[in-house]
């Protein structure tokens, strides 16, 4: 799938994400250190190379009968029912903050699909973007979207993944998101399309109540909070990131990174675990760990059907006696 962006593209993800005009080097074209956020690649799974409005569930299946050709045994999945279960990105070198000149592609493949039973059906898949021309790559991308409702069609089950978990304290950061009722109509422009974020239909028929945030908004704000505090807020400081999605966020709920330091590995890169809930409600991204140095991990959205860790990985010092060190509010209208 060919992919491409321009600067108009970053300057929107990282105002939808809750970067603050002190960021102005992700805001504003002109700044000396313009740069791209990191984990924009994430998008590019949905946005292809287009400027237009895509049809989100027409384009998701068409991808998804293409990449399932191999398993002829599949039902015919709902792409109307599909919610985000867990992703996880590393980015293996900084994008240029526009495509234009360059051809860059997603390639995609399915690692497997597995039947949870009565809760519905798990697609695993890899993305990889690269430059087309040099055959470098620039990030892969694991996705596991989770087809609501949409199992018992006598697949494998598949294996349960183990949990990090968090230490036995208060976190050493604390950051906050206020999301608004607009917050998913501003991120669906970066190209998540899922009207599952604008129309109430969707979500009620889920049994969502209505509109549910972006499971990526939860998971880029998360990544945002521990670039910003923990990463001096420069982008080549981040190198991984992977979380589960737990919970739903509804437009408007307060989000709430708990973020604890746990070390520098032998490669460098310190380890970061955290917790994204909404505010006074469940968990909405389940652990994560990141590495001030390399990597790092995010949150969002919904089912239990995915036990996964989740973990980032950045470039920062360790400063492990500090502990409730920062309180961060950031307000995503």
């Amino acid at each position: 799938m060919k992919v491409a962006w321009q600067r108009r593209d970053i300057l929107i993800f990282a105002a939808s994400i809750g970067c603050k005009a002190d960021e102005s080097h992700f805001l504003y074209e002109l700044h000396p250190n313009f740069q791209i956020f990191p984990t924009y690649p994430v998008i590019l799974s949905f946005k292809d190379d287009t400027q237009e409005v895509i049809h989100f569930h027409a384009a998701e299946e068409a991808q998804r009968t293409e990449l399932t050709s191999s398993y002829p045994n599949l039902p015919q999945f709902d792409s109307t029912r599909v919610v985000d279960g867990q992703r996880s990105l590393k980015i293996m070198r900084p994008l240029p903050v526009t495509s234009a000149g360059r051809s860059f592609e997603m390639k995609k493949e399915v690692l497997g699909v597995y039947d949870k039973g009565n809760a519905g059906s798990v697609l695993h898949a890899q993305h990889t973007l690269i430059d087309v021309d040099s055959e470098e790559v620039y990030a892969v991308i694991e996705v596991w979207s989770f087809y609501v409702g949409q199992g018992n069609w006598g697949g494998q089950r598949g294996s349960s993944m183990g949990e990090i978990l968090h230490p036995e304290r208060r976190p050493d950061i604390v950051a906050e998101c206020q999301t608004a009722a607009e917050t998913p109509l501003l991120y669906r422009l970066n190209g998540d399309y899922n009207p599952l974020h604008a129309d109430p239909a969707p979500g009620q028929a889920m049994g969502f109540g209505g509109v549910i945030l972006h499971g990526l908004i939860a998971w880029n704000i998360s990544a945002h909070a521990i670039l910003r505090e923990i990463c001096g807020g420069e982008g080549n400081n981040l190198k991984e990131v992977q979380a589960r999605f737990a919970a739903p966020v509804l437009p408007g709920d307060k989000l709430v990174v708990e973020i604890w330091r746990m070390g520098i590995g032998e490669d460098g890169w310190q380890e970061v675990r955290f917790v994204t809930r909404v505010d006074g409600g469940k968990c909405s991204l389940n652990l994560n760990a990141v590495n001030t140095s390399s990597w790092l991990l995010a949150v969002s959205s919904l089912t239990e059907i995915i036990p996964r860790p989740v973990a980032a990985l950045t470039k920062a010092p360790y400063v492990p006696e500090i502990q409730a060190s920062a309180n961060i509010s950031v307000n995503l209208i």
